[in-house]
């Protein structure tokens, strides 16, 4: 018993090692990366009307596919939309960076087009997501609703056949007469 509790107890040693190590090891590799980050957020002149705009639009857009969340068919094109304007964003680039002079302090567009990825192109991409999101939780209410409509027609049948208001046997031309169609008993619920 003595020994099992020693190699746990070596085991458990050992691992907390390992653990150490390896958040060692995170910090040290992600302190480069977070550094980079600040810095490239410290050296925009986030004071510039064309970057107030920018955030303004950027919110202004989020708040539309927020509060137009129930209307799926706007949602579609703010999504289409969205996507466009990431699709666009390597020509608006190369356009920003020829003609930066005019309404920019410095050149912020490089040729790999870093700044306009992160503030052009990355809220477009959040927006699509939340989108998307919203459009994934739509149709599977529309489902549950479907489902529903469906159990309560299939249980309407199932009373009035029992009182054989509905005849089950098929007519000459191969349907049903039914007391109530499905169609005009889905739209009605």
């Amino acid at each position: 018993m003595d020994d099992l509790r020693s190699a746990m107890e070596e085991h458990m040693d050992q691992m907390a090692d390992l653990v150490q190590k390896l958040s060692a090891e995170l910090r040290t590799g992600l302190r480069p990366a977070y550094d980079n980050f600040i810095g490239f957020f410290q050296a925009i002149d986030w004071k510039e009307p064309w970057l107030m705009g920018l955030l303004g639009f950027h919110f202004l857009v989020l708040l539309t596919t927020i509060t137009s969340r129930k209307n799926l068919n706007f949602q579609m094109i703010l999504f289409l939309l969205s996507l466009g304007g990431v699709f666009l964003a390597e020509r608006l680039n190369s356009f920003l960076g020829k003609n930066w002079k005019c309404f920019a302090g410095q050149n912020y567009f490089d040729p790999n087009g870093v700044f306009l990825s992160v503030l052009w192109s990355g809220p477009l991409l959040i927006i699509a997501i939340i989108i998307l999101i919203n459009t994934l939780f739509s149709l599977c209410h529309l489902i549950v609703r479907w489902k529903r409509a469906e159990l309560r027609h299939r249980a309407t049948l199932a009373r009035y056949k029992i009182f054989n208001l509905v005849d089950d046997k098929p007519k000459v031309d191969g349907s049903h007469s039914n007391y109530f169609s499905t169609k005009s008993f889905l739209y009605n619920y």
